[in-house]
């Protein structure tokens, strides 16, 4: 029965355009340790950050990579990786931490 009314509900939302609505993008303002800002808008299909560097402008999108524990996402020398309202986010050599 749970099934069935599982299936119905996912048939309802398909037929209503609500299945790509249920994917969500949020964006989340972080302040970090070495006095930048940035905002991550998190994608869940494709699984990627986009993260805009507020003092440039800069923008850079990184695909989620495997963690074992909280949200990681990377490219290159760039590496964001959140869990809860902090993150870590190192760019080359350099690291800082980030609070949401």
């Amino acid at each position: 029965m749970i099934r069935v009314v599982i299936g119905i509900a996912c048939a309802l939302c398909v037929s209503m355009g609500l299945a790509s609505s249920a994917i969500a993008v949020e964006a989340v303002h972080y302040a970090c340790a070495d006095k930048s800002d940035l905002t991550a808008t998190f994608h869940a299909s494709p699984a990627v950050a986009d993260i805009v560097f507020d003092g440039s402008k800069e923008k850079v999108t990184l695909p989620q990579v495997l963690s074992a524990d909280g949200g990681r996402y990377a490219a290159g020398e760039i590496e964001f990786w959140i869990k809860g309202r902090d993150a870590t986010l190192t760019r080359g050599q350099s690291k800082t931490t980030c609070k949401s």
